[in-house]
């Protein structure tokens, strides 16, 4: 159907429109009643409609599903979206919103869902010196002033408190001073919203905007008066904490009551902020999520940092509100970086849009270590953040012991609430136990132990062995190997006795980098043509700003993707300040192609909690590597006229893009494989004996240069590349080349190799992952 015309209607439309008020009457007679919810209406590429227009337009879309009531139809509109792309969200029965998805110009409806949320010692440990300039050897990055970067946060599952969180700043933190920066850049069309405790006045030229978002929250809740700070002010240190990590100004003295001290800033301390609160106190829905978005390429960011995304499995892109936004900013130009959440499982990644940046979690070499000393001499460490003191050694013993009331000795040694006996706890260290993939709070267990008059505890987790968590009294986490060794010493001793000490910053941990255990993995569960996550950059135990009205503290240690993400937000600020003509896909290329997939000591990037060795699934195309993104050699670039080849190859018919996109796309009559999208991976999840995939490199490095190919095959498989020289004669010419792949011998699963572009010593290197297709296991070919 054609796209709903706007300040005028066709014939054809009104007909049409004729007809859905002709339902809609029906259904109202009839008294056919449903409770409401929000949906959100999605319809494409905006066309340059003026606002008022759209306003009206959607006011009569939902009036033909309200009996043509006027009244009704503008009591259930909730918001447009007019700017990035076109659509409304407003309060419907299942009935209506089916109604209104077979109406003309509708792409998509989908229901309002919540989101959840998936630092520095972290810059220096990537090989990034200095304060305010964080200039990289042979650049200037003085531009990054000029350079906006849009966050919008959401609801955040810290690992150590397991609450949800407001998003938002505290524009007062030393981190987002205005000290010797000059005015905002011209170009910019945003706004500093004034709220509770919030005005004007308290944006300043780092914090160039600030917005708040709560119709969709309101129209979703039934009771919103327990809501913090009506504003864009931050209530939680969420907001603040990923703003800093990205673009924070130097601090000098930056500590979390004396761990971690030391000078810090963000990756790109000169770059300006601009802020998009779209969370609340039960969490935050998709329709403020979309107008965050619609706003925020309306107002003129260069780049937008999510640290959020949907649950796994993630549904189809058109129905899900972040793909959607991103996909209308990334055809603007402005590149999108998310994290890759915090589910730790295989194939539990999200944000799987190849138009995404999309960021796992890993290590630096730092640790927050607190000492367990047992009675009989032996000595262990555990991961914590307590500063809290044991005068003398105490009765140690395991949580079960101590079990309350109608609870089995097995649950309370997971240290429930109310599950430990006072009588048996008192003045005792217990080892408690927490459940693997749980979503109750570790800081909560400490809480329960102190109630219980326990002076201590240790927590068996394995998976999060390596989380700093804030306890209460003393404590520590450790894995299930060192608290197998304590309870057995627990068992032989009939009065086992145990301190913990206070905890204490250990830089030099090796190995490093690692991956968290926490951070979701591959393989993209949509399109697994598609490598999915795409880096790994530091997210465990990184310190940045913090909102005083949790804790009275300016700094805190947080873990998770969401502190990953906002690392590489703020090295994509540096390329775009060097490269202002740079894609969204250039720039994701530079950082993917120079990323490692080594730690430190040049061996294999190892995965917690066990220490195997990594993959691509872990890691995408590897760490991070700053120091190498601003002379990458070669990129891999990608238009908007490429991701709609891509949905034309994934089955989106000509009918389906042109809603979308709102333009003359079609979909060839031969199309290409998903594979054959130009991104800077190479995936083949379906490899049937051979198969062989293009790919167009643009010279970005010196105009006369040479680059010869090196090929690491997966197990089982032969991959060569023609042509396996590429001469280039000019700065921005684009050479084509391809690899085939051949079956050898069938390996078990995926199987994971490499190709590097070498030129002296600039390697541009694309990680190869391959699976066969089941047909064809046990066949040699």
């Amino acid at each position: 159907m054609s796209s709903l015309a706007l300040g005028g209607y066709d014939i054809h439309r009104s007909y049409c429109y004729i007809f859905y008020l002709l339902v809609g009457v029906f259904l109202a007679e009839n008294n056919i009643c449903f409770s409401a919810k929000v949906y959100v209406v999605y319809m494409g590429t905006t066309t340059g409609e003026d606002p008022l227009d759209v306003w009206r337009q959607h006011h009569q879309m939902l009036a033909v599903v309200h009996a043509g009531s006027m009244e009704q139809a503008q009591a259930s509109h909730v918001y447009s979206y007019k700017h990035g792309f076109r659509g409304f969200a407003a309060k419907l029965t299942d009935q209506q919103a089916s109604q209104i998805a077979q109406m003309p110009g509708v792409v998509s409806v989908f229901p309002n869902m919540k989101r959840r949320l998936h630092t520095t010692h972290s810059w220096d440990f990537m090989g990034l010196m200095g304060e305010e300039s964080m200039e990289i050897p042979g650049f200037s990055t003085k531009n990054q002033v000029n350079i906006i970067v849009g966050f919008i946060d959401t609801v955040h599952k810290s690992f150590s408190f397991a609450v949800f969180v407001y998003p938002g700043i505290w524009p007062e933190s030393p981190s987002f001073s205005d000290i010797g920066m000059p005015p905002a850049p011209a170009k910019w069309k945003g706004q500093c919203e004034s709220g509770e405790a919030f005005n004007a006045s308290s944006c300043n030229r780092k914090v160039i905007g600030a917005r708040y978002y709560m119709s969709g929250y309101e129209a979703e809740e039934d009771i919103v008066e327990t809501v913090s700070f009506r504003s864009p002010r931050d209530s939680s240190g969420h907001g603040s904490h990923t703003a800093s990590t990205a673009a924070g100004r130097y601090v000098a003295n930056m500590n979390y009551r004396g761990l971690a001290a030391g000078g810090a800033r963000g990756g790109a301390p000169m770059a300006r902020i601009a802020v998009y609160k779209t969370c609340w106190d039960s969490g935050c829905y998709d329709v403020d999520l979309l107008a965050a978005f619609d706003d925020a390429i309306r107002d003129g960011v260069h780049i937008l940092s999510l640290s959020l995304g949907p649950e796994a499995p993630q549904g189809d892109y058109f129905s899900d509100a972040i793909s959607i936004g991103s996909f209308h900013a990334t055809s603007r130009g402005i590149l999108v970086v998310a994290s890759a959440g915090n589910e730790g499982n295989e194939g539990s990644v999200t944000n799987l849009a190849p138009w995404m940046f999309t960021i796992a979690a890993s290590s630096t070499d730092r640790d927050f270590t607190s000492e367990i000393v047992l009675g009989d001499g032996a000595n262990f460490t555990g991961e914590s953040l307590s500063l809290c003191k044991m005068n003398a050694s105490a009765r140690i013993i395991s949580a079960s012991e101590a079990y309350a009331g109608y609870f089995t000795p097995y649950q309370s040694s997971y240290c429930l609430e109310s599950s430990l006996n006072s009588t048996k706890a008192r003045g005792k260290v217990l080892v408690c136990r927490h459940a693997e993939s749980s979503t109750e709070s570790k800081l909560r267990k400490s809480m329960v132990v102190k109630e219980a008059g326990g002076v201590g505890m240790i927590l068996v987790d394995e998976p999060g062995k390596d989380v700093a968590i804030p306890f209460v009294i003393p404590s520590a986490v450790v894995g299930k190997k060192t608290g197998n060794k304590i309870l057995s010493y627990i068992s032989h001793t009939s009065k086992a006795i145990s301190k913990i000490f206070p905890a204490k910053t250990v830089l030099g941990s090796e190995p490093a980098p690692r991956v968290a255990a926490f951070s979701s993995k591959g393989p993209n569960a949509l399109n697994p043509e598609i490598l999915k996550p795409d880096v790994t950059a530091p997210g465990l135990n990184i310190i940045a700003a913090w909102s005083p009205a949790v804790g009275k503290m300016q700094f805190n240690i947080l873990s998770g993707t969401s502190m990953a993400c906002p690392h590489v937000t703020g090295i994509a600020t540096l390329i775009k300040a060097v490269h202002p003509s740079w894609s969204p896909s250039a720039i994701k290329s530079a950082i993917m192609t120079t990323a490692t997939a080594l730690d430190k000591n040049h061996k294999p990037i190892t995965v917690d909690p066990k220490g195997r060795r990594g993959n691509a699934f872990d890691y995408g195309s590897g760490f991070l590597n700053p120091r190498k993104v601003l002379s990458p050699g070669l990129i891999y670039d990608a238009q908007p006229i490429d991701y709609t080849v891509f949905l034309c190859s994934i089955g989106y018919d000509e009918k389906s893009l042109h809603l979308v996109t709102r333009d003359n796309s079609k979909c060839s009559q031969k199309l290409p494989a998903p594979s054959d999208l130009n991104y800077p991976s190479i995936t083949v999840p379906n490899l049937k004996g051979n198969f062989s995939v293009t790919r167009s490199v643009t010279n970005v490095g010196k105009p006369r240069s040479i680059y010869k190919a090196v090929v690491s095959s997966p197990v089982g498989v032969t991959v060569t590349v023609a042509p396996e020289r590429l001469i280039f004669n000019s700065y921005g010419q684009k050479i084509n080349f391809t690899v085939h792949f051949k079956l050898t011998s069938p390996p078990k699963g995926y199987g994971f190799g490499y190709l590097s572009w070498k030129n002296g010593k600039l390697r541009v290197t694309s990680p190869l992952v391959v699976q066969v297709a089941p047909s064809d296991m046990g066949l040699m070919r």
